[in-house]
């Protein structure tokens, strides 16, 4: 039984965006916007018919100090249970008891995975005021100095109109890194997506991140460009990319569901989704042209080959090796690694050799066609579930 200091502590609730990039799975989330600024992309699902808000300092600074309380609420409950400094034990409790609330649950895990990193949530936190920025950074690190790194989301558009000074201000502040989703490189696939920038943006902005001393990470959206737009899709964007080299290319494939405005379009036939076959060759078209010092992450469970990722260009011959080795493979192959990857069984291509998952497959596949299902259908159903 918790004493009543402890339980209030845990009863301190703060606000949680929506999404954060995969590679801050780990980290504390802080809100310090509501929803997208911009929330127009075709690809998108996320914030439509919310209204875009920018969050008062003082309110995110509330929030803060909730997470501290809260923070404190489960050391306290760690050492009264006899696990010490180690919670990993108390975040197990805290997640399986719905009354303890997502906040608790949230810090729980953060400190369980080492409470190293935050990210500024949502989706382009960098379009505050500088100086409240400025403040809302400071604060996070004054009431966690053992922060070793602070992210948020940002838009090309909107790092290109900041300063170089405001940006170095941010990273004096302790901004460490900045996630911006390129998509792509293609400015007239950039304007049928509605991004609202351009290549020309991307640039400017990525390379104004770069020289604040601020990590930069870029999202790519292999598949985006459909079958009509594939090939300039993939060229166009390494181009813009050769232009930043950013610290980080992440590749996050599209798939298109009935919540994301490109559906209707897909539905009336004027964007043709490509196979995961074709996306396969964008992506090699796309690394094959990269000329950077990046690291190539496939961190997103909608990729098909997730190993096809490392430093850039020392790694470049090997991903485009898997990329090969993939698609050299026959039919039902490549068939049966697909449903595979969809239903978690595989995560490389080497997995095809494992005989008992292979077989496993193979009747799952036969199965679905004695039933008359379309294999390929009840894949893109799978890849709803990612979404």
């Amino acid at each position: 039984m918790l004493d009543y200091s402890t339980a209030e502590k845990l009863g301190h609730v703060f606000e949680l965006g929506p999404i954060r990039p995969p590679s801050e799975a780990c980290s504390l989330l802080i809100r310090a916007t509501r929803n997208c600024p911009w929330n127009r992309c075709q690809f998108c699902p996320v914030y439509k018919g919310a209204k875009f808000e920018l969050r008062p300092v003082g309110e995110i600074v509330r929030d803060i100090e909730a997470v501290k309380a809260v923070s404190e609420g489960i050391r306290e409950m760690a050492w009264k249970m006899g696990y010490g400094d180690k919670v990993r034990e108390v975040a197990a409790t805290l997640c399986n008891q719905p009354e303890y609330g997502q906040c608790a649950c949230h810090v729980a895990l953060w400190l369980a995975r080492g409470g190293g990193t935050a990210f500024l949530q949502d989706s382009n936190t960098l379009i505050m005021r500088t100086s409240e920025l400025i403040q809302v950074i400071s604060f996070l690190r004054k009431t966690f100095p053992s922060l070793n790194r602070v992210t948020t989301y940002g838009r090309s558009h909107t790092a290109a109109r900041k300063s170089l000074a405001e940006l170095k201000e941010l990273k004096d502040a302790g901004l460490d890194r900045v996630h911006i989703g390129l998509e792509t490189g293609y400015d007239p696939l950039l304007a049928y997506m509605e991004k609202g920038c351009t290549a020309e943006n991307h640039i400017e902005g990525g390379k104004k991140v770069k020289e604040a001393g601020i990590s930069l990470c870029e999202y790519v959206m292999p598949g985006l460009g459909g079958r009509r737009m594939s090939r300039e899709h993939a060229q166009e964007t390494a181009r813009v990319l050769n232009e930043i080299d950013p610290d980080y290319i992440r590749l996050r494939s599209l798939h298109i569901s009935p919540t994301m405005p490109l559906w209707t379009r897909m539905r009336e036939g004027d964007f043709e989704l490509q196979t995961e076959d074709e996306v396969v060759k964008e992506i090699a078209a796309f690394v094959e042209n990269l000329e950077v010092t990046s690291y190539l992450k496939s961190d997103h469970i909608l990729n098909l080959l997730m190993e096809v990722e490392g430093q850039m260009p020392d790694d470049k011959g090997r991903c485009l090796g898997i990329i090969d080795s993939y698609l050299s493979l026959p039919d039902e192959e490549r068939l049966n690694f697909k449903v595979g990857r969809r239903t978690g069984l595989y995560n490389r291509v080497a997995d095809l050799n494992d005989a008992r998952r292979h077989d496993k497959i193979e009747q799952a596949i036969k199965h679905l066609r004695e039933q008359s299902s379309n294999v390929e259908a009840e894949i893109f159903r799978l890849k709803n579930t990612f979404i």
